[in-house]
């Protein structure tokens, strides 16, 4: 098929795409199926990652620093956004286990620390 032949031009196939994008998001919005959660307390603060450090390798990461600060939070390490300090999330594993924090051995209170459900 030559390319007078062309039964669509690559204008209309991207525009009809693009107007394809914006009904699908205006339905899905419309019908209730996507979720804007204004609650704080169920939204992710963020996703990390440790990475392992030997003595004697160099370890490189961005010049940039985060948008996040640590705090010691009733013996766990919080997360909070700097914009925003009342936000702010316990750092826990990939069981849900919640990463302690202290200053020395004896600063960590047990009393706070939940009942281990393994």
């Amino acid at each position: 098929m030559s390319q007078s032949e062309a039964r669509f031009t690559v204008r209309s196939l991207i525009a009809t795409a693009i107007g394809t994008i914006i009904v699908t998001v205006i339905v899905l919005e419309a019908s209730g199926r996507i979720d804007h959660s204004d609650n704080k307390d169920h939204v992710p603060v963020g996703e990390f990652e440790a990475v392992h450090i030997t003595p004697g390798e160099e370890f490189r990461m961005s010049p940039k620093s985060s948008e996040l600060h640590a705090v010691c939070e009733q013996g766990y390490l919080a997360i909070a956004a700097d914009a925003d300090p009342d936000f702010r999330g316990i750092l826990v594993d990939y069981k849900n286990r919640g990463v302690r924090c202290s200053r020395g051995p004896a600063s960590v209170d047990r009393s706070q620390e939940p009942a281990n459900d393994e």
